[in-house]
Order: structure tokens, then sequence, then C-alpha cells
């Protein structure tokens, strides 16, 4: 039977006409002039029974002191069970607790901050060591007998930084060291798939930049190659005016600063006006009889003849 239904729901009547006692519980716990008005009680079971009081105490807005009282069977004397102070539906609460590690943001950190990674860290795994190395005595051919040999001579137990000497040319560890594999730890995949998904959302080829943009960044001039298997997908930004300089970009993304973008567009110039040449305007020579005005070449004819 489950705890609803052995609950009772009548409140008891000596416990819940007990409100004196439960208040004088209630600020024997509290700090005084802080247990406010009476705000109701619940039946917690048999016998038992909450009753609340409101807060007053500042930051604690929308609590509650909460004081269960309880009597024996057959008995009249009701007793404080315990005094809290409880969250009402309208309290107002911290925000749920979060480690630090979930809490960190880019950009956080600061000159001096220290961020250890765990041991467990996805987005790491153990580089070259050297304990993959074939045994002595394995059936090995007399050119890998000799790299083999080689090997042994130059891992060590301590770190590739404490190396007395590099490791020589063409041996498993010359190779390793030249593709960055000689660290404690390197990038899982999943830490690759996590960089290249950030990068592609900051500066890849949906952003809205690279949608206007004339040209890829696969073709701009101002793009540094980086090595490793993200080269084969990003870069890195060299132009100052660009958006991105200095930045890890998709080769898909793109700006208006590419290398290679045309000259910028002349400034739009308003059509020049269209003129009909297939219609004639009259001109009248003679004036119309409403108007006295007399035209200027009719003026000059007719002082000429009155001369001549």
């Amino acid at each position: 039977m489950s705890a609803a239904t052995t609950r009772s729901r009548t409140p008891d009547r000596l416990c819940a006409e007990a409100v004196d006692l439960a208040r004088a519980a209630a600020e024997e716990a509290a700090a005084p002039g802080v247990v406010g008005e009476h705000e109701g009680l619940v039946s917690e079971g048999d016998r038992v029974v909450t009753h609340f009081f409101g807060c007053r105490e500042a930051g604690y807005r929308g609590w509650r002191w909460a004081v269960t009282v309880a009597r024996a069977s057959r008995a009249k004397i009701v007793t404080v069970d315990e005094a809290v102070l409880l969250p009402g539906p309208d309290a107002v609460l911290a925000p749920e607790w979060v480690p630090w590690s979930e809490r960190l943001r880019p950009g956080d950190m600061g000159p001096g901050d220290l961020l250890p990674t765990e041991a467990d860290d996805l987005r790491l795994e153990p580089g070259y060591s050297g304990e993959d190395e074939p045994p002595p005595h394995s059936a090995v051919s007399h050119e890998m007998a000799d790299l083999a040999e080689a090997e042994d001579a130059d891992v060590t137990a301590g770190p590739p930084a404490h190396l007395a000497v590099p490791p020589s040319r063409g041996t498993i560890a010359a190779v390793a060291e030249e593709l960055g594999m000689r660290r404690a730890r390197v990038l899982s995949r999943y830490g690759l798939h996590a960089a290249a998904d950030r990068w592609e959302e900051s500066f890849g080829a949906k952003t809205p930049m690279a949608q206007a943009a004339p040209a890829s960044c696969m073709s701009c001039g101002f793009l540094t190659p980086i090595g490793g298997s993200l080269g084969q997908a990003f870069g890195v930004c060299a132009n100052e005016f660009s958006p991105a300089d200095g930045h890890v970009v998709s080769l898909g993304y793109g700006c208006g600063g590419h290398s290679e973008a045309a000259v910028m567009p002349k400034p739009p110039q308003p059509a020049p006006p269209v003129i009909d040449e297939t219609r004639v305007d009259p001109f009248p020579l003679r004036p119309s009889p409403d108007s006295g005005s007399v035209p200027a070449t009719e003026d000059a004819s007719t002082a000429e003849l009155g001369h001549s």
C-alpha cells in the first residue's frame, strides 16, 4: 500500500487547532519578527498535520515556515515533530547547481587561469608512446628489425619533451614526431569532429557572409593552409580587412575581401533622355490673332524693307 493511500484526507482536529503551538516552534527556530501569518495546513497522515506560516525575511520571498505537529493514538497532547523553512509555489529559488566543467563557456578563461582536462576527456586520446612496438624476438624482416632496434634506443620512459636527442630519421618515432603524435595526448576522432562542427558554424559555407561572397576561401590568396586531417577542409584567414582574420575558416566560407574579387561597381548613372525623332513639333512664324506680340524674325524683315 502506497503512502498516498495511507494518508488521511481529513486533518486531525486537535493537530489542526494547534496553530499557536506551531507558531511558537517556528518563532523559536527563526529570527524575531520573521514568522508571518498562518497560511494554511495540510494533512500528512493519521494525526499528523503541517502548518504553514509566511516568511518575512528579506531574500526569501515566497518561502514558508513549515511546522509539523502530531499526537499519539488516543492521546490529547499535540507535540512538534519538526520546523523547517521550505519554498512555496511562488518562491524565488537559486538556479540548479551545475558543475564548474559545464559552466565554462568559450572566452571565460583569463590570464593566469588553469583549465585541467579530465583523464577520460572524450576529445583526447593517448599519443604515440612506443608501447605498440613488436616484441624483440618477433618474426620481422631485417629492415624492420633494424628500425625496431633504433626505435628501442630512441623511445624512453619519460615524456617526449625530456628526450636528450631527437629520434633518428626514418624511425617510427621520427614519423610520429613529424606528425605531432609524440605528445602525451592527441585529438581523438570525437575531438576532431567537435572542432570541425564548431568552426563550420562560426565560419562555414552556410553563414550569411559566405552566402553573399563572390567566391569561396578555397580560391582566395589570403587563405593559409593548416596541417593535419583538418587541413582538408579548413585553413586560416590572413586578410586583415576580413571579418575572419586570424580565424580558422572553412574552405567553403567566403567574404567580400576575396583576393580575386571584382572591382567595386561604378555608381549607377541616370538613363539618358529619350528623344522622339519621328515626330515634328510645329513652331508658327506668325503670332496668333489673340496675341499682340510680333515675332522677332518678322520685325527684322520689315525693318530691312523700310530701310531699302
